[in-house]
């Protein structure tokens, strides 16, 4: 029998404020265990929470950048149950009332755009970290506990393990873009539960889902969805039935197994929390997040394609980062050739560009880029010699004018030395020359290429393609 994978996600996205979610306790990753807590993290009795208003106005505006409604009123919840890295003995969390439902986003597969739904996305705090083997013990780090979070939870409809990982590349990007996560998948702050199913083709029901929790690699989502939806094929085929429950992935077998059973959804006894008002939001305030909203990254690259001229595949290269979209605007804004630019960034300078959450490095500076394009585009230098003078610029601050004048780069313009080498290579290589009289105008390129390789990238590239057309006959 055929069957078709039915997949939601539920994704933990922490949202970059400098202090938790309820006290003023750093975020900072990498600190020694259990320096960055308070009474509040600890969950000493008597403490009792202060929302951050910081981690508010994020959880706004991705509510607002996914298409949802932000409620003006929304409710923390005590989330009940027990475990080691969970102090309090509750998560204070958001649960009948959210600060955002009913949005959306758009993912794109195989040149397929689909929009897929989002149920919600609520704020909530984390818990800290279970640490295991320390001398064969088991201990727990509360640094990360009381960390705000956004939970971001997608209706059930990806249907291939592609979906899902192109599903969280755009929304990891989106959530960079407005600022609000640093997208940083290594140090957990941005983590995947993926709930998935199979059903037989056709057939509206949805099967009995599996949860496969905290994966934090877009590879290893796909591998691991993969693997369950054969894991569950082989049982329906065998004539069995899957049992609901939640899963573990292990990238060295490739197979999912069975952290916990679930037989029913858990009593996590949600009530209101006792110690923090209802949320109220100011409709002027959602207003002004509203217009306040960063573009989208794929409201980027369709600006890009549309306006600009940028073909997709470079459009998406240089909105990979917001750093990057920074970069190639400012270039054009000095020197006004998007494509020109463009090419340039996604095959030079992105090369030596590195991003770290939302900071991006350059080796060099719009600027620079900006005045060297402008050489190449009057003719001083070719685009052989650009490479070179991108090279030396490289770490400096020198103009490239100045790395040109250093040099002594120009673009050989003499008319008469130039086809004075033109004659000598066509009689160097006679049988592509008659090639090219008999009309195979490809094989001017070969010609271009031997007269740069002789004058070291210095020849005027219009020049000598023009001598070449002349001197080899109409026919080219």
């Amino acid at each position: 029998m055929e069957y078709e994978p039915v997949i939601g996600l539920e994704v933990h996205a922490q949202l970059l404020t400098k202090s938790k979610l309820f006290c003023a306790c750093s975020t900072n990753f990498g600190g020694e265990p259990n320096t960055n807590v308070c009474p509040v993290c600890l969950g000493l009795p008597g403490s009792l929470p202060v929302l951050n208003q910081q981690a508010v106005t994020f959880a706004v505006q991705t509510g607002l950048a996914l298409g949802c409604t932000v409620h003006e009123k929304s409710i923390f919840a005590r989330k009940n149950y027990f475990y080691p890295d969970l102090p309090k003995g509750y998560q204070i969390s958001q649960f009948e009332e959210p600060i955002a439902t009913n949005g959306h986003l758009d993912i794109e597969v195989d040149g397929v755009t689909r929009r897929v739904g989002i149920t919600r996305a609520h704020m909530e705090e984390d818990a800290g970290k279970n640490v295991h083997g320390v001398a064969g013990d088991s201990l727990v780090d509360l640094n990360r506990a009381g960390t705000p979070l956004c939970e971001i939870v997608g209706e059930p409809d990806l249907r291939s393990s592609a979906e899902a990982a192109a599903y969280l590349r755009a929304l990891r990007d989106l959530l960079v873009f407005i600022g609000v996560n640093d997208g940083n998948l290594e140090e957990g702050s941005f983590r995947c539960d993926a709930n998935v199913s199979i059903r037989p083709v056709g057939t509206e029901k949805f099967g009995t889902r599996c949860e496969l929790k905290n994966i934090n690699s877009f590879k290893f989502v796909q591998r691991a969805i993969d693997a369950e939806i054969i894991r569950q094929t082989a049982i329906l085929d065998a004539g069995g039935k899957v049992k609901q429950e939640t899963r573990s992935f292990d990238p060295d077998t490739g197979l999912t197994q069975t952290l916990r059973a679930k037989d029913d959804a858990h009593d996590y006894r949600y009530f209101p929390e006792p110690d923090l008002p209802p949320l109220r939001i100011d409709p002027a305030f959602i207003a002004a997040q509203r217009a306040g909203l960063r573009e989208l990254p794929v409201a980027v690259r369709k600006r890009w394609v549309e306006q600009l001229g940028l073909t997709l595949a470079t459009a998406q290269t240089l909105s990979q980062h917001p750093g990057y979209v920074s970069f190639f605007e400012a270039v054009c804004q000095v020197f006004d050739q998007p494509v020109k630019v463009a090419n340039f960034v996604a095959n030079e300078v992105l090369r030596g560009a590195k991003s770290h959450g939302l900071e991006a490095t350059f080796t060099v500076n719009p600027a620079q880029v900006a005045e060297l394009l402008s050489l190449v585009e009057s003719g001083e230098i070719s685009g052989k010699q650009a490479k070179e003078v991108f090279a030396a610029l490289e770490g400096t601050d020198k103009s490239a004018r100045a790395i040109v004048e250093e040099r002594g780069l120009r673009v050989v313009s003499d008319s008469a030395s130039l086809e004075k080498l033109c004659l000598q290579l066509i009689e160097k290589f006679p049988s592509q020359a008659a090639s090219v009289r008999a009309g195979k105008k490809g094989l001017l390129g070969f010609f271009m290429g031997q007269a740069m390789k002789e004058t070291g990238g210095s020849a005027d590239p219009k020049l000598v393609s023009a001598l070449f057309e002349k001197l080899l006959g109409g026919g080219a």
